[in-house]
């Protein structure tokens, strides 16, 4: 995984920024898959008589297919350069959106939000390592600028929708917008020169031992992570496979990084991005059926909120460096995590205008969240490299996997319990978004205990990690 020659200049011909530019504009169209879903959630549920908890299997599927690329691809990243995978991000896209618009019913979503899902999945996969190689002397900074795009793809996508669906445009031509970007950066892929894999770094993906253990946990992903009755059946349902999963990526990334202190550290950093991406996009995902009521139910409001949040998180990001040297990466997630517990705890009792206060405190409390969690990733377990990045990226999208239909499935309880008292009305809408709200906030509190042991262990990760580097070279 490098670009850069001997000396640590890039090689002749690699054009830096243009690399960076279209890193962002595939973001960007990731961003959009995740807003203008969230947009048209109401109009699926609508038109093909979808309950809450088969919409959460639905958009379960883009997060599915997310983890499973990053996995394949962060294994396979120095084998097929970031080129190759950027090109199968592109087909995965426009396959996505044309089976979404084409799409007659639950299944055919299935399968397409899947497609987007990997395409998505793809696009980090490739740009996360191929963005701290670009930046090796501030990869914090510039993964975290990289990742202004998320949010920033989220407004415009968040703007669309809004625009078109109060115009009485539908679903469908929302999807088809996301194709333009598309074709842009597609034709950036073919057009631009991308850094060769050094031959050295392509033989050492594709030993036996590491096959056999990726084979094995995409396949328990896939049984975690779609509706079957194997799983359903099992005590605990996907603890138990998923704790399968945990240790076979532990001695993937033991026969890899050579240490069990990378190994079980990664561990770590996995679990705690599963709890953050699930604070962050677990209620943006769903921020049309948990605030839509909050805020009067008048159509595509809620599109402004999250409009709002994302544009507060892409300049806060954008900004992130001076920030991230005062307090270090550990202190800005610390930091973060109490910001977010606040946020959330506000906009579970929150109404009218206390929605937009709420929400300010959420957005930049979860700003930093996903960048500064890969960035920490790169810094101190350097030997995991794009793998490393690959998995902890995947961890944090895995999650939104499991937790997608179980927070449908919440909003279906709260809404339930809220007719049983005899509530009727917007007042049942007001009564399910909160019901969500209010088990969503246990996630950042449990981060704020994880953050807080991190930050006063720093110096040990930090000198186990040069130690580590060095003992690379």
């Amino acid at each position: 995984m490098t670009v850069t020659t001997a000396d640590g200049h890039l090689a002749a011909g690699i054009d830096r920024n243009k690399l960076f530019l279209l890193s962002c504009l595939s973001l960007i169209v990731t961003a959009m898959t995740f807003a203008i879903r969230a947009g048209i959630l109401t109009q699926l549920s609508n038109e093909f008589q979808l309950s809450d908890t088969e919409l959460g299997w639905v958009n379960s599927m883009a997060f599915l297919g997310f983890p499973l690329a990053m996995v394949v691809f962060g294994f396979l990243y120095n084998k097929l350069g970031p080129r190759l995978i950027m090109i199968l991000a592109f087909v995965g896209h426009v396959l996505g959106l044309v089976l979404t618009i084409t799409a007659g019913g639950f299944l055919g979503l299935l399968i397409s939000t899947f497609f987007i899902g990997f395409a998505n999945g793809s696009v980090e996969a490739a740009c996360n390592p191929l963005v701290a190689d670009l930046y090796k002397d501030d990869k914090t900074k510039w993964l975290n600028r990289f990742h202004v795009w998320f949010p920033g793809g989220i407004v415009i996508g968040a703007v669309v929708s809004y625009v078109m669906t109060n115009a009485g445009i539908g679903w469908q031509p929302q999807i088809a917008v996301m194709l333009i970007p598309t074709a842009i950066y597609g034709y950036m892929i073919f057009t631009t020169k991308f850094p060769e894999v050094p031959a050295i770094e392509k033989t050492v993906d594709l030993d036996a031992k590491g096959l056999l253990l990726m084979t094995a946990i995409f396949g328990l992903l896939v049984l975690i992570g779609t509706p079957n009755y194997l799983v359903a059946g099992l005590p605990g349902t996907f603890i138990l496979p998923l704790l399968l999963v945990l240790a076979l990526t532990f001695l993937l990334m033991l026969f890899r990084a050579g240490r069990t202190r990378d190994a079980a550290l990664l561990i770590v950093l996995m679990g705690v991005m599963s709890v953050t991406a699930t604070s962050e996009l677990g209620t943006q995902q769903w921020v049309d059926r948990i605030l839509g009521a909050q805020l009067g139910g008048i159509p595509g409001q809620a599109m402004i909120v999250l409009g709002m949040v994302t544009g507060i998180m892409a300049v806060g990001r954008y900004f992130a460096g001076p920030l991230i040297h005062a307090l270090n990466p550990l202190g800005v997630l610390l930091m973060s995590a109490v910001l977010t517990t606040l946020g959330l705890f506000l906009m579970s009792t929150a109404s009218g205008a206390m929605v937009y206060v709420s929400a300010i405190v959420f957005a930049i409390g979860v700003c930093y969240f996903w960048p500064t969690m890969i960035g920490v990733t790169a810094q101190y377990v350097p030997r995991s490299g794009a793998l490393g990045m690959s998995l902890v990226g995947a961890a944090g999208m895995f999650a939104l996997t499991i937790w997608n239909p179980i927070i449908g499935a919440w909003i279906d309880g709260a809404r339930a319990a809220a007719e049983a008292e005899g509530l009727t009305g917007n007042a049942v809408e007001v009564a399910a978004g909160q019901g969500a709200l209010s088990q969503l906030v246990y996630f950042p509190v449990s981060l704020i205990v994880v953050f807080a042991l991190l930050y006063f262990a720093r110096a040990w990760i930090q000198r186990t990690a040069d130690e580590d580097h060095v003992s690379a070279q």
